[in-house]
C-alpha cells in the first residue's frame, strides 16, 4: 500500500509518517506542496495531464493538507478528480479548520473523508483502513470491467465473423449493412447457396439486444445454417427454427426468448422468390420498372419460439432482372420520425425511392457510419441481375 502524505509543514509530515510506520505501513512518500504532489502523480503545474497515456502512479491513498500556499488541498483534489487516471485514488483531507463550509467544499471537491489537527492516531488509522478498503474494491471493479470489455470485444468479433461475406454471382448480388446499438447485437442475417439456381436468405431479430439476445442469435445462426441446406423449403425451415428455439431452457421460467424472422428462397431459374414472414417487418420488392408498384414481403405470422403449434404461410412473388429486394430489422423504424402508425409506410417509400439511384447501403439507412443507434440495425439488399 503506497500512501502519499502532503503537507507544507515538515514536522506534520514526520508525525504522520511515524504513526503510519508504527501501524505497519512501509511505502510512504512525502510531498511538501501541491506542486510536488502533482509531480508524483504525473500532472503539470496547472493540474492537467503531462502526457497522454501516462502510467498509473501506484498511489493507493493521499493524506492531503487543506491549507497550503499556491495550490491548496481543495484545488489539488479538484485536479485529481478531473483526471480519469487518478480519480479513483481516495483522498483524506487533513485540516486544522473547524469551518463546516470549507469541509463541505473539500468533500464536494472529491475527498472521501477528513481528519482534524491535532491528529488522533486511532482515528486516523481507522479512516485510512476504510479508505484503503474502498480503493481495493474500486480496483477490483476496474479490473473486472476491463476483462468484461475485452471479452465483449472478442464476442463482437466472433459474432461479426459468423456473418456471411458479400455475395456476387451470375444473376444475383447480396450485401448487407449491420450496425449494433451495443457491442453485441440481437440482429442476424444469413444467406447460403442451396444449389445452382437457388439461394436462401434470412433476416432475424431476437428479443432485446445485448449479450443475451446475441447468444440466442448465435444459436439460431447454427440452426439456420443447417436448415437452409437440409430443409430448403421456407415453411420447413421456419418450422425447424421454431422447434429448436423451443428447446432453449432457462432457469427462470418466466423468461422466454423469441425472435421474428423473414426467410426467403430466390430461384433464378424460375424467376421467383418464395418467403415466410414470421412476425417480422415486411421486406420490400422494388421493381426495375419505376412505373410498377413495389410489393411488400408481409405475412403477419407469429414470431418464432413462442408456441409449439404455429403454422407458417408461404408466399410467392415473380422476379425480373433489375428487381431489388430489401430486408431489414425494426431498428430502422426507430430512425424514422413522424407518427408511429405511419413510420413503416414512410420507411418503405424512402427505401423504394432511394434504392433505384444509389449503390450505398449507408445512404439508404441515413446518418453517418458509426452513429449511435437506439436499436440494432440490419439491412440486406438482394439485386437480381
Amino acid at each position: 500500500m503506497r500512501i502519499v502524505v502532503v503537507d507544507d509543514n515538515a514536522m506534520n509530515i514526520t508525525v504522520v509518517q511515524e504513526m503510519l510506520k508504527r501501524a505497519g505501513y512501509r511505502d510512504i512518500r512525502a510531498a511538501s506542496s501541491g506542486m510536488e504532489l502533482f509531480s508524483i502523480l504525473g500532472l503539470s503545474e496547472n493540474g492537467e495531464e503531462m502526457r497522454e497515456g501516462a502510467p498509473d502512479p501506484g498511489v493507493d491513498l493521499i493524506l492531503l493538507d487543506m491549507m497550503m500556499p499556491r495550490i491548496d488541498g481543495i484545488a489539488a483534489c479538484l485536479a485529481i478528480q478531473a483526471s480519469e487516471r487518478l480519480r479513483d485514488i481516495p483522498v483524506i483531507m487533513v485540516t486544522a479548520m473547524g469551518d463546516s463550509k470549507k469541509l463541505a467544499e473539500a468533500l464536494d471537491a472529491g475527498a472521501i473523508d477528513y481528519v482534524t489537527k491535532p491528529i488522533n492516531r486511532i482515528e486516523l488509522l481507522a479512516r485510512i483502513r476504510v479508505a484503503l478498503r474502498l480503493k481495493q474494491e474500486k480496483d477490483w471493479h476496474k479490473e473486472r470491467d476491463r476483462r468484461i470489455r475485452e471479452e465483449l470485444q472478442l464476442a463482437k468479433e466472433v459474432q461479426s465473423a459468423a456473418l456471411p461475406a458479400r455475395l456476387e454471382e451470375s444473376g444475383i448480388r447480396i450485401d448487407a449493412l449491420y450496425q449494433p446499438s451495443e457491442e453485441l447485437s440481437g440482429d442476424l442475417y444469413a444467406w447460403n447457396r442451396i444449389d445452382e439456381n437457388r439461394y436462401g436468405i434470412a433476416v432475424i431479430d431476437a428479443m432485446g439486444h445485448g449479450i443475451s439476445s446475441s447468444l440466442v442469435c448465435m444459436f439460431i445462426a447454427s440452426v439456420l445454417r443447417d436448415a437452409m441446406v437440409t430443409r430448403v423449403e421456407p415453411v420447413s425451415v421456419m418450422e425447424e427454427l421454431n422447434r429448436r428455439a423451443l428447446q432453449l431452457q432457462f432457469a427462470d421460467q418466466l423468461i422466454q426468448y423469441y425472435f421474428t424472422a423473414l426467410y426467403l428462397v430466390v430461384d433464378l431459374a424460375s424467376g421467383t422468390v418464395e418467403y415466410v414472414n414470421a412476425g417480422h417487418p415486411p421486406g420490400i420488392l422494388v421493381r426495375c420498372d419505376a412505373a410498377l408498384p413495389q410489393e411488400r414481403l408481409s405475412g403477419g405470422g407469429m414470431a418464432v419460439g413462442m408456441f409449439e403449434d404455429v403454422s407458417f404461410t408461404k408466399h410467392v412473388l415473380k422476379l425480373q432482372p433489375g428487381d431489388q429486394l430489401l430486408l431489414f430489422t425494426d431498428g430502422l423504424l426507430e430512425l424514422v420520425t413522424g407518427p408511429e402508425e405511419s413510420r413503416l409506410d414512410t420507411l418503405l417509400d424512402h427505401l423504394a425511392g432511394t434504392v433505384r439511384h444509389t449503390g450505398s447501403l449507408q445512404e439508404l439507412v441515413g446518418g453517418e457510419e458509426g452513429l449511435e443507434r437506439p436499436d440494432d440495425c440490419c439491412l440486406v439488399r438482394i439485386q437480381i441481375s
